[in-house]
């Protein structure tokens, strides 16, 4: 359909947003997700970028998070701080946009600095998850502030401080936040060819605690209850799980002693991956069983810690509307757009659950994530901080996907 005027100029000072600049300064800060410090100079760096918006701008306190350590011990755990603005909240139009600022490297991971590779791309740690994201989010959204269009949308924008372990403090945060939304965006990284994450599994994780009972491995062996033992029986029936609609995976047990102590504690640590609510609600039914066929069997007691932060993301019609109108911007822009199911999480999961249309990786194009090859391709920024731009113009022109 090609683009308006005013759809035009609002892409060409998105695009002209000194965005590359913003992504080394930010990247160049460590803010690993147990990393504190970090983490606080951050959120206060994206306070200053993202008080240029009209609204009102806060930082809002974590959740409480408990954790269960390799001895079985139940303890609190502390987050930063999350970024939350809120844009004309009584406009007729209101969408969601969201991203985290936390990254998998922490304060004493060697992967620090920032370097060009010979093909120009940047590699650096979070520069694609997700700092370019971010970056490209407040270049769209400013731009889309210039236009004649910005009194009819309003919106919240979410950066939460805990995304790559789960989101357990921002949670609550972000259900809130989505209720009511017309549609979404998160700003995860694209494929390094520009592809979407479509429908996504979901997630869940758990620390399961076994208590046995002590004994001495020669004398009376008979008397103890084998926590190790316990913890390896639960896996081997977890594992017999898989299906095409499940994956699980039971990563790692901590416990154990000396080796002639029968030993009275382990902790199981297991990942499962649903790809539907129903398989979800299989793999819970799943895990009571085997929790209680091993109790008994075993004589030990089993206590599971966790849960499925990241609900099942399936494509509904809505979601597929909202690709779709992504699909057509990038098509106006002379980009190709196109979508795939994949394996993987993020906070997209959370904010579909709440029956809004998401696409959660909105972000620029990189790779190699999570690793010391993490990869930013620079010339995305303005590309994707257009298509940002003009679905936010069209989403207010339709009022929803």
């Amino acid at each position: 359909m090609g683009l308006t005027a005013n759809e035009a100029a609002a892409c060409e000072i998105a695009a002209a947003a000194p965005m590359l600049a913003q992504v080394q300064a930010w990247a160049a800060v460590n803010s690993g997700s147990r990393n504190l410090a970090g983490l606080k100079t951050m959120a206060g760096l994206l306070a200053d970028a993202f008080s240029a918006l009209p609204g009102q701008l806060n930082l809002v306190p974590p959740d409480p998070v408990e954790i269960v350590t390799a001895d079985g011990t139940v303890q609190g755990i502390e987050h930063g701080a999350h970024l939350l603005v809120a844009v004309r909240p009584a406009a007729p139009v209101q969408l969601l946009f969201t991203g985290h600022y936390d990254t998998v490297f922490g304060a004493d991971h060697p992967f620090q600095t920032l370097r060009w590779l010979d093909d120009g791309r940047l590699n650096g740690p979070g520069t694609a998850d997700m700092k370019g994201g971010l970056a490209l989010m407040l270049a769209a959204l400013k731009a889309v502030e210039t236009t004649p269009d910005a009194a009819s949308i309003g919106y919240q924008v979410l950066i939460d401080s805990d995304e790559e372990v789960g989101s357990p403090s921002s949670a609550a945060l972000i259900a809130g936040a989505a209720k009511g939304k017309a549609a979404a965006f998160t700003y995860e990284p694209a494929l390094p060819d520009g592809t979407l994450a479509g429908a996504r599994a979901g997630s869940g994780n758990f620390s399961i605690l076994i208590e046995g009972r002590a004994a001495h491995a020669g004398r009376n062996p008979q008397d103890g209850r084998n926590a190790v033992l316990a913890a390896a029986d639960l896996a081997l029936r977890l594992e017999r799980a898989v299906g095409p609609g499940l994956s699980v995976n039971p990563a790692k047990i901590d416990g154990g002693g000396p080796n002639n102590v029968v030993p009275d504690r382990a902790v199981l640590r297991v990942n499962f991956r649903p790809a539907s609510p129903d398989e979800e609600a299989r793999a819970r039914a799943l895990l009571d069983e085997a929790i209680a066929d091993v109790a008994a069997r075993r004589e030990v007691r089993i206590h599971a810690h966790g849960g499925f932060g990241r609900p099942p993301k399936p494509l509904d019609p809505a979601a597929e509307r909202l690709f779709g109108l992504v699909r057509d911007c990038g098509a106006d822009l002379g980009q190709t757009i196109a979508w795939k199911a994949t394996g993987g999480v993020c906070d997209g999961n959370n904010i579909a659950a709440q029956g809004v249309p998401v696409v959660d990786t909105m972000g620029a194009l990189g790779g190699a994530i999570h690793s010391e090859e993490e990869f930013l391709i620079p010339e995305s920024l303005p590309a994707r901080a257009q298509l940002s731009t003009l679905a936010i113009l069209r989403l207010a022109d339709k009022g929803r996907p």
